[in-house]
């Protein structure tokens, strides 16, 4: 494939990872960001804040996750007088320590076909 490409531009092969259910996509990088603002915040408000999304958008995500793992991902609680707030389960921390495990899998895979593809 090398004789098809410019010999002056530089090539890398790219690509996105994901994991989709029957219905729905279960985790892929943005849900993992999510996931991973949610556990450094302990807030879904303002982890979708910080990745400007709509709380309404991140419920939604965080739903799909929880309703498609053998587990809640995130548990919430609900307000009152020191307000709400949301958890990571031990199954979430597994999630994304296990996703976080993939992705570099993957990237190492895109990498090591860049260099086959410029043979």
């Amino acid at each position: 494939m090398k004789d098809l490409l410019h010999p002056d531009l530089t090539f890398r092969l790219n690509g996105r990872l994901w994991i989709e259910g029957p219905t729905d996509r279960f985790m892929g990088i943005g849900r993992l960001e999510l996931l991973e603002k949610i556990h450094r915040l302990g807030s879904i408000s303002r982890a979708a804040q910080e990745m400007q999304m709509s709380y309404k958008r991140a419920w939604e995500l965080v739903s799909s996750m929880n309703q498609q793992a053998r587990q809640p991902l995130v548990s919430t609680q609900t307000g009152g007088k020191r307000g709400g707030g949301a958890l990571v389960t031990p199954e979430g921390q597994q999630l994304l320590h296990e996703f976080e495990e993939l992705q570099a899998r993957f990237q190492t895979f895109l990498a090591a076909e860049t260099a086959r593809l410029l043979e």
